[in-house]
């Protein structure tokens, strides 16, 4: 959201507020008892106000307290993604690589979903799978998928390739899909260009660490819900309403009081 628009809806709000302690100063002409009847409108016209004018603005906040992240020199971001076989990763790399603020791309593993293996099959996955190729420098065999951790350096079209053609040799069958996990180094300030890069090839980060990412959640984590920041704007609604009833005793008290005040100076 801009900053003209957030002014426009903070602006919107104090006027709806303006309003509230309107009617509360209506309040030396109706009944005692439609003073609750002006509390109750007055709750739900600071709770609808603020829903629909100070809550897209609350959930900004996030990345407001992030702004100062961003622009610290030197900060990194993190993004682990998970792609599908189907995509060529060599031209996502040098796509990535030409934008700025890359550090670096690495594909770091490849997980092939297979059948529900049988414990004869899984000890024998186990088995073999570490001599397929010497570039898989950890694997492990779950009940129904091979997950392989690569060598550095070495692409997930080179492991899936090698693997397929042992797949095949055995087998007589194709792979028909596996999964990359790769890892997205940038700088900080450059984060939502990436994302949104990735986003227009259907790609999301599965989690994402780094000093903005941190400022993110910890801000997320203190934040109230929206239905809890709703009840508070209701709140702050009955809070002018009630200001705006005794404002005529209390307009009086304060003058009073001031008065008070000079009299004890002068003396």
């Amino acid at each position: 959201m801009d900053i003209i628009t957030s002014i426009i809806y903070i602006v919107l709000f104090i006027i709806m507020m303006i309003f509230v302690f309107s009617i509360g100063m209506l309040k030396q002409y109706m009944p005692r008892r439609e003073v609750l009847l002006v509390l109750v409108v007055a709750f739900l016209i600071g709770a609808i106000g603020g829903a629909f004018f100070l809550d897209p603005i609350y959930d900004e906040l996030p990345a407001m307290a992030s702004i100062v992240e961003k622009n610290m020199p030197d900060n990194e971001e993190t993004l682990h993604l998970d792609l599908s076989s189907s995509i060529d990763t060599n031209s996502l790399r040098n796509e990535l690589s030409s934008m700025k603020g890359f550090k670096s791309f690495d594909e770091t593993s490849i997980s092939i979903p297979l059948w529900s293996f049988n414990e004869k099959e899984r000890d024998y996955f186990q088995s073999i799978v570490g001599n397929i190729d010497s570039h898989y420098v950890n694997y492990n065999v779950t009940s129904d998928r091979i997950n392989i951790d690569l060598a550095e350096n070495y692409t997930s079209s080179e492991a899936l390739k090698t693997f397929s053609d042992w797949y095949k040799l055995v087998y007589g069958e194709t792979l028909s899909y596996a999964q990359i996990q790769a890892v997205l180094v940038v700088d900080s300030a450059e984060l939502e260009s990436f994302e949104q890069a990735l986003l227009d090839k259907g790609i999301v980060a599965s989690s994402i660490e780094g000093p903005v990412q941190d400022s993110i959640n910890n801000t997320n984590s203190s934040m109230l819900s929206n239905l809890e920041f709703t009840l508070v704007c209701g709140g702050v609604g009955v809070v002018v309403a009630i200001i705006g009833i005794y404002m005529d005793s209390v307009v009086p008290a304060y003058r009073r009081f001031k008065k008070f005040l000079n009299t004890k100076r002068k003396r």
